[in-house]
């Protein structure tokens, strides 16, 4: 991901005007990512290193998501809705 791409992501994710950090963004950046390291894998699908930095991406960013539902439940269902990642979760 360029340097260029990356702060229009931020920009796009943030919560307040100096933001850089916050769940959100990181799960945005997260997801970036991991988009990337799939559609390289669909092209070397015996590059095992890269498929365990994939697998490590993705439950570092469940572990944020969790948190993100935990703490700020409306931020966690617009997060889900603007970046397609998975369904909102309801009651038990």
């Amino acid at each position: 991901m360029t340097t260029a791409a990356k702060t229009a992501r931020i920009a796009e994710f943030r919560t307040h005007e100096s933001d850089t950090g916050s769940s959100e963004v990181q799960v945005a950046l997260l997801s970036e990512r991991i988009n990337a390291l799939t559609e390289h894998l669909k092209t070397h699908t015996k590059d095992n290193s890269t498929r365990r930095g994939l697998m490590k991406l993705v439950g570092q960013r469940n572990r944020l998501l969790r948190y993100l539902q935990r703490t700020n439940a409306q931020g966690y269902a617009a997060l889900n809705d603007r970046l397609g990642i998975r369904g909102v979760k309801t009651g038990a």
